[in-house]
């Protein structure tokens, strides 16, 4: 049986990602695939929990390697649990953040050695890596300004703006060095416009 095909949405907060991650299964739903929808951290009832920790303000305490660790653990079930299966049995998954987001925040943002992620990443996912990743680039402070305005912050959103300026400039050399899986898309763009973006990374892929 053919594998399926995995599909990861990044960027920084307020870009859009998870707005449009149901118009992306649409289009490869209405080309006949079957598309499982899902998220990181989460995605399971376990990874679920994670989440609110990690998410929570209050929790001011947490150091950044348990921070790390915390994210590979929810990853390690949700790998497990939900994505190797469904890649087996041929779905398209659609991730809404995936392992470039532990790069990107815990390494760009908290200043993580990425040789130290990698040694996780390399435990955890066992090779497993996306097909294609999306990357929703937009400036920091339109999109601070845009998740101010959608939901209260939460841990991470609270952070520096030069938190948020240091994942961007991580994501986007990751995109450089990985050019045949990054596609970008400029977020900044009307709704109109990035969808058609969307439209035109997708076509190679149906």
């Amino acid at each position: 049986m053919q594998r399926g095909l995995f599909v990861t949405l990044e960027g920084v907060e307020g870009a859009g990602k998870s707005t449009l991650m149901a118009y992306i299964a649409e289009i490869f739903t209405d080309a006949d695939n079957k598309v499982i929808q899902t998220r990181e951290p989460g995605g399971t009832q376990t990874g679920e929990q994670i989440r609110a920790i990690l998410l929570d303000k209050n929790n001011v305490g947490v150091i950044d390697d348990t921070e790390l660790m915390l994210m590979f653990a929810a990853r390690a079930q949700h790998i497990n649990e939900i994505i190797k299966p469904a890649l087996a049995s041929s779905k398209v998954v659609i991730c809404d953040r995936f392992t470039d987001a532990s790069y990107a925040y815990q390494g760009g943002g908290r200043g993580i050695d990425p040789a130290r992620i990698e040694i996780l990443e390399d435990w955890v996912q066992q090779g497993l890596k996306p097909d294609l990743t999306i990357l929703f680039d937009l400036d920091v402070e339109t999109g601070l300004r845009r998740a101010g305005n959608r939901s209260e912050v939460d841990r991470f959103e609270q952070e520096e703006i030069s938190f948020f300026e240091r994942i961007r400039s991580c994501y986007l050399e990751r995109a450089k060095n990985e050019p045949e899986r990054f596609r970008i898309i400029d977020s900044s763009q009307s709704f109109d416009n990035v969808k058609q973006q969307i439209q035109d990374i997708l076509k190679d892929y149906l």
